[in-house]
C-alpha cells in the first residue's frame, strides 16, 4: 500500500468540492458542528471516521460491506502480534482491567485506560510514527493490584500463581524504557543488528547475518525462527480443507476471516466473488502465486464497497520484506471522486513529461483505478493518518495490470476538523506564505495526495537486469526512496499547465503553496521525534530527503531566523523546482536499476538525521498550538438488523467511545 500519510500542514477540505473557486470556504461551512475530536490521551487524539456515503448503497452492497467489516475485524489482533511478541498478551491483561473494573481504584483505573487507549490506537506500546516505546503513567504495584482486582472480579487472568507469573514476565515489556525501545530500528548505532534492534515480531533469534545465503519461500507472510539452529519459516496460514497444506501462525484469526468472507460472497458480484475466493485460498495456503492471483484479480475489480485483506506493507520489517497486516473497507466518495479519475486519465501524458531518462519511462502506462473513498474500517496496519494509498505493492502486478489509488476523504475531514490551519499559520515565515497556506493549502493538499498515489507510484519502469521486485535490491532503503519518488512526481507536476487546463487548480499560486508547505513540513515534522536524533518512519525520511537535497544542491530552500524562530523558506521556486527534477531523476534511475549503494548514500546524507537544536525549539512551539502530535481512529459502527419484511439490514452509527468499540471487537473475535 504505498501509503500517503497526512502531510504536516494540517489542512481544510471545503475546496476540492469547489476546485475552481479562488477561496476555500471555511471547514465548518462543509461539515457540522461537532468536532471529530472525542477524547485526547497526552498528545494523541481520538478521531471519529464517518461515512456519510453508506445510506446511499444498496441492500446488497450494504450486506457486502457489513462481512467485509467484519473479516477486518478478525485480523485485527494479528498487528498486536506482529508489532511484539509480547503485544497479545499485554492487550488481554489491559483488557481484562477495563471489563471487570469493580473495586479497582478510580485513579488507576484511568491511568490504565488512557494507556489502553494508545496501545489500541498503536497495536502495541510502541508509537506508530516515530517507533519509539511509550510507558504507562501507573505503576507496577498499582497494574498488579488493578488486576488481582479484575481477577476477583471473574477476569479470565488464571490461577493467583499463574497471574503473578504473568506480571512478572510483562513488567519489563510494560515499565523498562530499554527493553525493546523501538519498533523498528533500521539503523542501529555502534554496528548493532537491525533485527535485534527492532521490537517487531518477524524475527525470532535471527540476525542479518543467519539469513546470508537463506532462501525464503514465504517472504511476505511468515515470521523467521531457528529450530535446532536452523532457520525455519512459520508461515501464516490456515491450512486447506483437504489437509494437504498444514495450518500455520494465525491459522484462528485467518479462519474467521474466512468464515465472514464467505458470508459475503452472498452479495458480491461475480469479479469481487473472484478476488474473495482469491483471498480465502490464499489464507489457506500462503502461497505468493495465490496472493498474486488474487492482486491481479482485485486490481481489475471496480465493485463499491472495495476492500483489503492481506499481510501488505513492509515498513516495519529492517529488511523491507515482510508484510503487517491491514485490513480495510472502502465506500465511493462521489463529490471528490472526479480529482482522482482527472489523473487516472492523464497518467500517460505526465509519464512522458517525467525528468528521468527516458528507458525508464512506460511507453503505455495503465491508468490505476482511482477512487476517492469513505472509510468503513480500518484496522491492523492501517490506520487514520493514512489520507492517500496504492495498491497492490508488487511491480510484476503493475506493469502488466496497473494499480488502484484512493485518496480517503473521510480521514482528510476527520484531522480537519480537530485541527484546522494552526500548524500553517506557525512555521509560515511571511504573511504572504501564510495567505497562499490559508486559500490554497487544503486544494494543493489534495492535489498532493491524488499526484502522489496516481502518477507517482505508477509511474516508471525497471531496467532489463532487474529480475525481481526493487524491494529486494533496495532493501531497508526501498521505501523512503519510493514515497520520496511519489511526492516528487507530484511536485513536478505542479507546474505542469495541464493541471489548470484540467481545471483541477486555478493558478500557478496552488504551486506555490505545494512547495511551501513541502519545506515547511521538513521542519514541522520534527516534533514527531521529541528525543534522539534520527527519523524512522519512511514518509517522513521522504520529506527531510527533498528539502535537505534541494538545500544543498540548488539553495533554494533557506533556514530564516525572525523573532527567535526558524523558518524554513522557498526563495526561488524554479530553482526548486530544478532540484525536484535532478532528485526524481536519480531516485527513477535506482529503482530501475536496483542501485542500493546510490540509495544508501543519498537517505544516510540527507533523509535520516536533523538539527537538533531546530526539533527542540519546534517541540516548543508545537506545544504552544496544543495540538495532537499524533491520531487514531474510530471507526463507524455497522450493525446487522432485521428489517421490515423480515429481511435483514444493515445500519450506520458513530460510537465516538474508543473504550467500547475496541472492547467489542475483542468480544467479536473471541479472544
Amino acid at each position: 500500500m504505498r501509503k500517503m500519510l497526512l502531510r504536516l500542514a494540517l489542512m481544510t477540505l471545503a475546496s476540492v468540492f469547489c476546485l475552481h473557486s479562488a477561496a476555500a470556504a471555511p471547514a465548518a461551512d462543509q461539515q457540522t458542528a461537532e468536532s471529530s475530536l472525542v477524547a485526547r490521551v497526552h498528545d494523541t487524539g481520538f478521531l471519529q471516521l464517518t461515512a456519510d456515503s453508506f445510506n446511499g448503497l444498496t441492500a446488497d452492497q450494504k450486506m457486502d460491506a457489513y462481512w467485509l467489516y467484519r473479516a477486518a475485524i478478525a485480523v485485527d489482533p494479528i498487528a498486536y502480534d506482529q508489532n511484539s511478541a509480547d503485544g497479545l498478551r499485554e492487550k488481554h491483561l489491559l483488557e481484562s482491567i477495563l471489563t471487570h473494573p469493580t473495586g479497582v481504584d478510580p485513579a488507576v483505573l484511568k491511568k490504565v485506560t488512557d494507556y489502553t487507549m494508545l496501545f489500541w490506537g498503536n497495536h502495541g506500546n510502541h508509537n506508530t510514527n516515530t517507533s519509539v516505546k511509550f510507558l504507562p503513567d501507573f505503576t507496577s504495584a498499582e497494574l498488579s493490584a488493578a488486576a488481582e482486582q479484575a481477577s476477583k472480579n471473574g477476569a479470565v487472568l488464571g490461577s493467583t500463581t499463574a497471574l503473578a507469573r504473568e506480571l512478572q514476565e510483562l513488567d519489563k515489556p510494560f515499565f523498562d524504557p530499554a527493553f525493546e525501545p523501538m519498533l523498528i530500528n533500521k539503523n542501529p548505532p555502534n554496528g548493532a543488528d537491525p533485527l535485534e534492534a527492532s521490537s517487531n515480531n518477524y524475527y525470532s533469534d535471527v540476525t542479518l547475518k543467519d539469513l546470508v545465503g537463506f532462501t525464503e519461500h514465504y517472504a511476505l507472510n511468515s515470521r523467521l525462527t531457528k529450530q535446532d539452529g536452523k532457520l525455519v519459516e512459520d508461515v501464516y496460514r490456515t491450512g486447506t480443507p483437504d489437509g494437504t497444506v498444514p495450518p500455520g501462525r494465525y491459522a484462528r484469526e485467518l479462519g474467521l476471516a474466512i468464515r465472514n468472507l464467505q458470508q459475503a460472497l452472498r452479495y458480491s458480484p461475480p469479479q469481487q466473488t473472484k478476488v474473495i475466493n482469491d483471498l480465502i485460498r490464499y489464507y489457506q495456503t500462503g502461497e505468493h502465486a495465490d496472493w498474486i492471483r488474487c492482486q491481479i484479480d482485485w486490481v481489475q475489480d471496480k465493485t463499491n464497497p472495495d476492500f483489503s485483506n492481506g499481510f501488505v506493507e513492509v515498513y516495519k520489517d529492517p529488511r523491507g520484506l515482510k508484510g503487517a497486516i491491514q485490513g480495510f473497507v472502502s465506500i465511493v466518495d462521489e463529490k471528490m471522486n472526479h480529482l482522482m479519475t482527472g489523473f487516472a486519465a492523464n497518467a500517460a501524458y505526465f509519464e512522458q513529461r517525467a525528468p528521468w531518462d527516458d528507458k525508464y519511462k512506460n511507453p503505455n502506462p495503465k491508468p490505476p483505478i482511482v477512487n476517492a473513498v469513505e472509510m468503513l474500517a480500518e484496522t491492523g496496519d492501517f490506520d487514520v493518518s493514512t489520507t492517500g494509498d496504492n495498491l497492490p505493492n508488487e511491480d510484476e502486478i503493475h506493469a502488466k495490470y496497473g494499480s488502484k489509488s484512493f485518496v480517503l476523504t473521510a480521514s482528510i475531514r476527520a484531522i480537519t476538523s480537530a485541527g484546522g490551519n494552526a500548524v500553517s499559520g506557525e512555521f509560515a515565515s511571511t504573511q504572504a506564505e501564510k495567505d497562499r497556506a490559508m486559500q490554497y493549502g487544503d486544494l494543493a493538499e489534495n492535489l498532493m495526495t491524488a499526484m502522489h498515489e496516481v502518477i507517482g507510484h505508477g509511474s516508471g519502469k525497471v531496467g532489463p537486469k532487474i529480475t525481481r521486485e526493487p524491494a529486494y535490491y533496495i532493501k531497508e532503503y526501498y521505501s523512503t526512496l519510493e514515497e520520496s519518488r511519489a511526492d516528487l512526481m507530484a511536485l513536478w507536476n505542479f507546474w505542469d499547465p495541464k493541471l489548470i487546463q484540467m481545471g483541477v487548480m486555478p493558478n500557478d499560486d496552488v504551486a506555490k503553496a505545494a512547495y511551501d508547505s513541502e519545506a515547511r513540513g521538513a521542519l514541522s515534522q520534527l516534533h514527531e521525534v521529541p528525543t534522539g536524533d534520527t527519523i524512522e518512519e519512511d514518509h517522513r525520511r521522504g520529506t527531510q530527503l527533498i528539502v535537505n537535497y534541494i538545500r544543498d544542491k540548488t539553495g533554494a530552500i533557506q533556514p530564516v531566523q525572525q523573532d527567535g524562530k526558524v523558518y524554513l523558506v522557498v526563495t526561488d521556486y524554479a530553482k526548486m523546482r530544478e532540484g525536484v527534477g535532478m532528485l526524481l531523476a536519480e531516485l527513477m534511475r535506482i529503482k530501475a536499476e536496483g542501485d542500493y549503494d546510490a540509495a544508501k548514500a543519498l537517505i544516510t546524507q540527507y533523509g535520516i538525521h536533523f538539527n537538533t537544536a531546530w526539533r527542540d525549539q519546534v517541540v516548543a512551539r508545537y506545544k504552544t498550538l496544543d495540538i495532537p502530535n499524533d491520531w487514531a481512529g474510530i471507526n463507524p459502527d455497522l450493525e446487522l438488523r432485521r428489517g421490515a419484511g423480515g429481511k435483514m439490514d444493515v445500519t450506520v452509527s458513530y460510537p465516538r467511545d474508543m473504550v467500547k468499540q475496541q472492547l467489542a471487537y475483542t468480544k467479536i473475535n473471541g479472544e
